[in-house]
């Protein structure tokens, strides 16, 4: 099973955002100044967004690539999945994702009115949602 990473989407004030990252690009990705240690089990597995304080949408980690700079780059495919919301407290960089990752939507899915990742993540952790 690979491993997954997740990321905020810095800068970005609403999902449409996220999306004109890709709309942007034919070869999306994502450069950090360190390869994560395990990055051969990265591949194959899902860079997941973070925006607002929930998981949102995720896109399929392809490689690793080194810049001339020294940098590595993220390569990823140039589709971006929406996943059903989770919680996730905000962090700097990329973190592995532990547990299981949150379930694709389905086409034409509706998710409804989706609450605010910090009051959703205050509710999970009283057990009211």
């Amino acid at each position: 099973m690979p491993l997954h990473l997740t990321k905020i989407a810095f800068g970005a004030q609403s999902f449409g955002d996220i999306e004109s990252w890709y709309a942007q690009r034919r070869s999306p990705n994502l450069t950090t100044r360190y390869r994560p240690t395990r990055w051969e089990e990265c591949i194959g597995g899902s860079l997941y967004w973070i925006h607002q304080h929930s998981i949102v949408a995720r896109s399929e980690i392809l490689g690793f690539s080194e810049t001339s700079t020294g940098r590595w780059s993220i390569d990823l495919k140039p589709e971006l999945v929406r996943v059903h919301p989770r919680p996730k407290r905000a962090h700097q960089g990329w973190r592995y994702l532990k547990g299981d990752p949150p379930r694709d939507l389905e086409p034409g899915e509706d998710i409804g009115d989706v609450l605010p990742g910090k009051l959703a993540g205050k509710l999970e952790r009283l057990g009211l949602i």
